[in-house]
């Protein structure tokens, strides 16, 4: 064989994997916030329990919340609202505990800093889809150190309806300049994999988070994420 016929079926050679790189770096991921990347859980219920108490309501188990982690706060709180008002009186009094002490009661889970880090270094699209409202979303990315990897954030009072509609999922999409096809969505309820599925994502359900994986087998998430090094070989 020639040489140059060699240099041209090396560079061929190169090109591949070049391309092969490509399609991995330039994979969207879009990511939920809380149970994901942020262990807030404890947070988050800690701060519907005060909420009871404060306006003396009902109280309501750990199961109770958590079955509807996901969703946006609103449609949680509503639950126990008795008027317009009232439900604007109990959302306040959540959040502000909830922010007085998130940064005491909330820490990334372990190794998933890291790995979001890697995939923006690889130059992967990257967005945050939670139905957290954009205050609570940041002070949770100022946490984690996630600030400059998620440029783009859909949150709660960014869309007219939460997960588990697909309408953030294709909102994330569309600020990205991405196709379903290339996508997939990271999170932790049924709630994150329906709007996922609706979207026509893929969707990858992880291990750590509250819900068990017989409570997301429902849902059918398109794969299982057992540690967030896995999400490096999607």
């Amino acid at each position: 064989m020639s040489s140059a016929r060699s240099r041209e079926i090396q560079g061929r050679g190169r090109g591949e994997q070049s391309r092969r790189r490509l399609a991995i770096d330039m994979r969207t991921y879009l990511f939920d916030l809380d149970g994901t990347l942020l262990d807030s859980i404890d947070l988050i219920l800690e701060s519907f329990h005060h909420t009871a108490r404060v306006h003396r309501r009902p109280e309501r188990s750990n199961a109770h919340w958590l079955a509807g982690i996901g969703t946006p706060l609103r449609v949680q709180l509503s639950q126990m609202a008795g008027s317009d008002e009232d439900l604007e009186a109990l959302l306040d009094t959540y959040r502000d505990y909830n922010l007085e002490h998130h940064d005491a009661m909330a820490k990334p889970y372990p190794g998933i800093v890291e790995v979001v880090k890697t995939l923006h270094r690889r130059q992967a699209k990257l967005a945050l889809v939670t139905s957290k409202l954009s205050r609570g979303a940041n002070r949770g990315l100022r946490l984690l150190g996630l600030e400059e990897e998620f440029p783009v954030r859909v949150c709660a009072d960014d869309v007219v309806q939460g997960k588990p509609h697909p309408e953030p999922v294709f909102k994330a999409l569309a600020a990205l300049g991405a196709q379903p096809s290339e996508a997939v969505f990271i999170g932790d309820s049924d709630h994150d994999i329906e709007a996922g599925r609706r979207a026509g994502v893929e969707t990858a359900a992880v291990s750590w988070g509250p819900f068990a994986r017989e409570a997301l087998e429902a849902a059918g998430p398109s794969r299982w994420i057992e540690s967030p090094e896995e999400l490096l070989a999607l």
